[in-house]
């Protein structure tokens, strides 16, 4: 099953990389990328069809108007991370359809404004503005969603011209921040605020209130605070009233325990339901936590045990504690007490978390990349609700004592051991799971093939890639609901058989010792085997079919086909009468003037006249369009095809392209003829028209000249490619 799943994979593959090659090249006629190319300048030989530019992370200092006026379809623009010093947005009057212009990462003092009332995303963040750029012309962009900003200080005036409008998104770089005007932020309207602090200076907590109050998503960047707790600015009383913050995220903090509390505090009883903490430092007074801090780590662990909160999920990241001679105990009561849904601690080096003392309400619980061992939660019976526990780079090494722990957990659905030092040599009890649990991931331990005899037996998903697994023992209990099983890089040196594995659905067995299926393996999956190959098989097949539009040409074979087979059973005069043009015409209707008005009076008039079919006169009445492009084509010795942009887009002109082809394939001959009409653009060609680029690639063809005094030769050239005499009885039955 291995090597086939290998296939089915690999077909996939292939068809997604085939299909993104064609999007690429479609997209690739539209993008121009000179990004890091150490440009001065932009350059001068765009493309004018160009729809996106990347001129990023260059040396360009000045831009102009005369840039950018060709590129009337430009829509995307990142002048990102170069040296531009002054703004002028009249350089944009004529990119109507402009929507996203990224000016941020250069070094801009100064904005000459011009409304590009079609901008959906404009960043102007981290340049050297003293004040907010925003100028009175930014009220009338009424499609804005996305606004980037820097300045080093910001005033109540600065955001009144904007006010009306609808963001999505604001972004604000206060690289050097000198001042705040407090209750500056919440004339902005917007779902989304984003504030980046310089990562070498104060913080301002009124930044925070006031953002808190602005916006329902609010993210700050590079939080410090250097001065003491004891001069906090602590909140305003009806601060609480006012914020519309739901989904807060700090990165980079480094404040003392006690500011963080403070935080904490006013946080919990916020309407904030979901809080990210990244990249965070905790730190003491001299070393060692005070007699204020220890009692008020005891007074607010009993206020957030017995007071409810809106918060549903806390989340710490990168946690560092420059704490020292402190009782993490009191920590970890506080966070195995908390009354909500999501629990995440990642990279803390936690030792250990306490089990709740009542029932608790956890569903969610990551406690991944941290220092716990075989102790945690064991004989803890008040996780009945939780249903996911993340335990991943940790030091477990009993898989026995992980499944106790999980023991008492009714709901636990997904439990997550990878990357620890798990083994299980079959010599302890039981082992335990709870019943409930349907995903298991095992990999990166150092189990054996013995722990097949320490699984739950109604496990869905079992993943114990990266073990040293030899083999999968025979007789071992069936697990009757197991779909997804992943044996990849063990030490197996047989596929494992279907018997034990009623219901797998999908197995991957890659980076092992396994040479060929073993008869034990054909035997009890062959039925698996051939529905997989079938699969794929099926699946390819199905996407070269529509792909290369097969359907369309199986329906014009069968036309074909169908128009030789009647003309085969029709009378013999219709054959005597089978070749009565010199040369059968197919354009597309748009380019008809040119065809009427050149084309056939050139070639049928004067000595050596050439007789044409054209559909518009020569087609029989009665007949269907599909038989009387086949019979002209039958009837004719050459077929001339007009080529120009309005031929790859006319149907009827694929029909008879399609049948011309099938002559030319028949007779082994020479006989078409192209005229570039109009040069067409390669992006253009529909996929199905493969024939037309072979041909194109292949064979010589006329172009029309555009200059007058070139056209004789052409008609020369033409009439000698024609240059075929009718049969003497077609001549004398015209005489």
């Amino acid at each position: 099953m291995g090597p086939l799943t290998n296939i089915f994979i690999f077909a996939w593959v292939f068809i997604f990389t085939l299909w993104n090659n064609i999007q690429m090249t479609v997209e690739n006629e539209f993008t121009a990328n000179y990004s890091s190319n150490l440009l001065t300048t932009v350059p001068k030989n765009i493309s004018v069809n160009i729809r996106l530019l990347d001129l990023s992370y260059n040396k360009i200092s000045e831009f102009s108007i005369f840039d950018f006026m060709p590129l009337s379809d430009l829509r995307v623009l990142n002048l990102s991370h170069n040296l531009i010093t002054d703004l002028d947005f009249n350089a944009f009057m004529f990119n109507q359809d402009l929507k996203y212009l990224d000016l941020s990462h250069n070094k801009i003092l100064k904005v000459y404004c011009q409304a590009v009332e079609s901008l959906r995303h404009l960043d102007l963040s981290f340049n050297e503005f003293t004040a907010l750029p925003i100028c009175q012309e930014f009220g009338t962009m009424f499609h804005l969603e996305y606004l980037g900003l820097s300045a080093t200080m910001i005033q109540r005036s600065d955001f009144r011209s904007i006010t009306h409008l609808q963001l999505h998104t604001v972004f604000l770089t206060l690289q050097v921040f000198s001042r705040y005007e407090p209750q500056s932020l919440i004339a902005l309207n917007t779902k989304s605020l984003h504030i980046v602090f310089a990562d070498n200076q104060n913080f301002s907590f009124f930044l925070l209130y006031d953002g808190m109050s602005t916006s329902e998503n609010l993210k700050i960047t590079n939080i410090r605070y250097s001065v003491s707790y004891k001069d906090f600015p602590f909140p305003p009383l009806d601060l609480l009233k006012k914020i519309k913050t739901k989904v807060l995220v700090l990165d980079n903090v480094d404040l003392q325990w006690g500011i963080i509390f403070q935080i904490f505090l006013l946080i919990w009883y916020s309407p904030v339901e979901y809080w990210t903490v990244k990249n965070v430092t905790f730190r003491g007074s001299v070393g060692k936590v005070t007699e204020y801090e220890y009692l008020f780590f005891l007074s607010f662990q009993e206020r957030l045990i017995d007071s409810g909160s809106s918060l549903k999920a806390l989340t710490l990241e990168h946690v560092r504690n420059k704490v020292y001679y402190f009782n993490q105990g009191i920590l970890y009561r506080q966070f195995s007490e908390m009354n909500i849904g999501k629990l995440t601690i990642c990279d803390a080096y936690m030792p250990h978390m306490l089990c709740p003392k009542r029932i608790s309400s956890f569903q969610y619980l990551n406690f991944s990349h941290n220092a716990l061992t075989d102790e945690l939660f064991q004989n803890c019976v008040t996780l009945t609700d939780l249903k996911s526990l993340i335990l991943r780079r940790n030091k477990f090494k009993s898989l026995f004592r992980v499944s106790l722990m999980t023991s008492h957990m009714q709901s636990l659905s997904y439990l997550d051991m990878s990357s620890n030092m798990l083994h299980y040599d079959g010599a302890e009890e039981h082992c335990q799971w709870a019943d409930s649990l349907t995903e298991l991931d095992l990999s990166s331990n150092q189990l054996t093939e013995s722990v097949f005899e320490c699984l739950p037996v109604n496990i869905k998903r079992l993943d114990l890639q990266n073990n040293q697994i030899a083999s999968v023992p025979k007789g071992i209990a069936e697990l009757e609901s197991l779909r997804e099983l992943n044996l990849a890089s063990n030490r197996l040196s047989d596929l494992p058989g279907c018997s034990s594995f009623p219901a797998l659905a999908a197995l991957n067995i890659e980076m092992n010792s396994i040479l060929a299926p073993s008869t034990d393996f054909v035997a009890s999956c062959l039925l698996v085997i051939a529905l997989l190959v079938t699969l794929v098989l099926v699946a390819i097949v199905a996407f070269l079919c529509i792909y290369f539009d097969a359907p369309w040409y199986i329906r014009m074979t069968w036309q074909w086909t169908q128009t030789k087979r009647r003309a085969w059973h029709g009378c013999p005069r219709e054959q005597e009468a089978a070749l009565q043009f010199h040369a059968f015409i197919s354009y597309s209707a748009r380019d008809s003037v040119w065809v009427t008005n050149e084309l056939i009076p050139n070639l049928e008039k004067g000595e050596g006249c050439v007789r044409l079919c054209q559909h518009e006169r020569d087609f029989i009445p009665g007949k269907s369009i599909v038989e009387n492009i086949i019979d002209c084509i039958e009837r004719s010795y050459k077929l001339i095809f007009v080529l120009s942009p309005n031929f790859v887009q006319s149907e009827w002109c694929h029909y008879e392209l399609y049948f011309a082809h099938h002559k030319l394939f028949s007779d082994s001959s020479d006989s078409l003829i192209l005229i570039l009409l109009e040069p067409i653009p390669p992006y253009i060609i529909p996929a199905r028209y493969h024939k037309l680029k072979a041909l194109m690639a292949k064979r010589t063809y006329l172009e029309w000249p555009k200059e007058r005094s070139k056209h004789a030769l052409f008609w020369a050239n033409l009439r000698a490619a024609i240059s075929i005499n009718l049969p003497i009885s077609f001549q004398a039955n015209e005489a």
